[in-house]
């Protein structure tokens, strides 16, 4: 059975345009990575959790920020692993300098014995629509799509 995660893409407007922020994953297998690394804030449903829920309090953790608004559904995508992501979009402000995200612990370097903490999450950052994309993984590139047919159809 595929793991199953639920995550939140927050956005806001800016000059005009709509910004989305992305979260770039800590940890070694990452640190040399950018374009097409990039992704939404999320992380496993706890049994029984409502996805709206678990979306709220992996953004919490990963950036250390509780979030607050109304979640909007932007239904679920399957992830290259094949992980399934409940993802929830929600206007917000979030200072993206100021993440301090939770750590996990790993053996690294590998079969070293060594046991190393690395944050869950690195870095922030808002991206207009258009620059996010190339950045985004790939397979969660869907929900920028999903985001501005939400916000370019709706009356602001």
């Amino acid at each position: 059975m595929a793991a199953t995660s639920a995550g939140l893409l927050p956005f806001r407007y800016r000059a005009g345009a709509i910004e989305v922020l992305l979260v770039h994953p800590g940890g070694p297998f990452w640190a040399r990575k950018d374009a097409g690394a990039w992704q939404i804030v999320k992380g496993l449903i706890e049994p029984g959790e409502d996805p709206a829920a678990a979306a709220l309090r992996e953004a919490a953790e990963e950036l250390g920020q509780p979030i607050a608004g109304t979640l909007i559904p932007l239904g679920t995508i399957r992830q290259k692993a094949g992980k399934i992501v409940h993802a929830f979009a929600v206007e917000a402000e979030i200072d993206a300098d100021a993440i301090r995200s939770v750590e996990f612990e790993m053996e690294w370097p590998p079969r070293s014995g060594r046991v190393a903490r690395f944050p869950e999450v690195d870095r922030a950052r808002w991206w207009r629509l258009e620059e996010a994309e190339p950045m985004m993984l790939t397979s969660q590139r869907p929900l920028l799509d999903r985001v501005r047919e939400m916000l370019t159809s709706a009356d602001r």
